[in-house]
């Protein structure tokens, strides 16, 4: 019997029992598609963190105080960075572009009754350029405004709709700590940073936010949540970062360990992608496992079939069919069972990432590799465990197997 013969027979006996075809697909099914969703939204999650990092603005260094086991020892962070140290760095590191201190913490704003709990952010006029930063409406923070600790606001995008819907917020008054703010001007749309909306901050001066909302908390100076550093092109960032620490440990008096932490774009980008290539390793391997039950599953409907057809093997090999031919058939029904849900199963899983990309900001895709190897993996579980139920079939005497019953 030549393989052409052997293919419309399996399919002919597939077809008879449909229910129990589709229920044995049903474990390839799930895990071909739980393969490709899982691998298609990690590698979605990586480019989107990866976007996120690239809109914090070009060349740019994170400097924060206190190193990562410090930080990890003690619910407060280190208060180990200072203006004067953002100051020094931008008039002594000449690799370093512009220089964006900031301080940071969490308060009411007020308008009108309407109020919510946001971001603060005290920081310099240099804020916009080096964390890439557009005014939409108004003008940002000046260096008089700094100097004169005045009390004036730049609202995020999402927080000015929030607290003043249809009305133009520059030139009213906003309450921040029960102190009176005059907006002068309006940031444009932003987006969120790793679950964080930057849209709904507000920028004050950074003496303003010392002298008049935490207080002052340093001796030698008004202590900083992080520096945000803008190096002067890309080639740049290392010997940056390099002078930098040199400076610090220099103003600091350190000897030993660094009481700060400098982190480039690159670094935290491969900090992530690290951590999300784990991640989708780890999903993907335990979706995997669906595919080796759905291999199980066939292999034990393939017996029970070699059970209930018993006196039809007999029959087959009473007129001439060989052993190969019994086995062949076996064969090719365990790969069509395994083939066909790892197609359906792939068009479950892509049907699934185009759903994430179009409901989430994920840029999900669809991995080829991951699809070749969620469908290679599926015909090669029909092969493998076909093989125990086929030649136990083929093995069967003719004349034992027409007298059972």
């Amino acid at each position: 019997m030549d393989i052409t013969e052997s293919v419309r027979m399996a399919i002919a006996t597939l077809k008879a029992n449909r229910l129990r075809s589709g229920l044995t697909m049903l474990g390839i099914i799930i895990g071909n598609a739980a393969v490709i969703a899982m691998v298609g939204v990690g590698q979605g999650a990586q480019r989107y963190a990866a976007g996120q990092f690239e809109s914090l603005g070009p060349n740019t260094l994170f400097i924060v105080p206190g190193t990562p086991q410090a930080r990890n020892r003690t619910f407060n962070v280190p208060q180990t960075l200072v203006l004067e140290d953002a100051r020094a760095i931008a008039t002594q590191v000449p690799t370093v572009k512009e220089v964006a201190p900031q301080l940071q913490v969490q308060q009411r704003v007020t308008y009108r009754g309407r109020n919510t709990n946001v971001l603060i952010v005290g920081t310099t006029p240099t804020f916009p350029s080096v964390r890439s930063f557009t005014v939409a409406r108004g003008r940002f923070i000046s260096e008089e405004d700094v100097e004169r600790h005045r009390r004036v606001v730049i609202l995020g995008a999402d927080l000015a709709k929030k607290l003043f819907i249809n009305e133009n917020p520059v030139g009213q008054q906003v309450r921040i700590k029960n102190l009176s703010f005059e907006v002068i001007g309006v940031m444009a749309e932003k987006g969120a940073f790793l679950g964080n909306n930057q849209d709904e901050a507000a920028y004050i001066p950074i003496t303003t936010m010392s002298s008049r909302i935490v207080g002052q908390r340093s001796p030698y100076g008004i202590s900083l949540t992080f520096i945000s550093v803008s190096a002067r092109d890309e080639q740049s960032i290392d010997a940056a970062k390099f002078q930098i620490t040199n400076l610090l440990r220099l103003r600091h008096q350190i000897v030993d360990e660094d009481d700060f932490t400098i982190q480039t774009q690159k670094e935290a980008l491969q900090i992530i992608g690290n951590i999300s290539n784990a991640l989708t390793l780890m999903l993907a391997a335990i979706a995997s496992i669906s595919l080796l039950v759905g291999g199980i599953g066939i292999m034990n409907i393939m017996l029970v079939s070699v059970t209930e057809r018993t006196q039809e093997i007999g029959l087959r090999k009473a007129i001439g069919a060989t052993q190969r031919d019994i086995l062949a058939q076996f064969m090719i029904e365990a790969m069509i069972l395994s083939a066909l849900g790892g197609l359906i199963g792939t068009g479950v899983g892509v049907g699934g990432v185009v759903l994430v990309a179009m409901l989430t900001p994920l840029e999900a895709g669809v991995a080829p590799l991951a699809v070749a190897l969620a469908v290679g993996v599926s015909g090669s579980i029909g092969l493998f465990f076909g093989v125990v139920p086929a030649q136990r079939a083929a093995r069967l005497d003719p004349i034992v197997a027409l007298r059972s019953v």
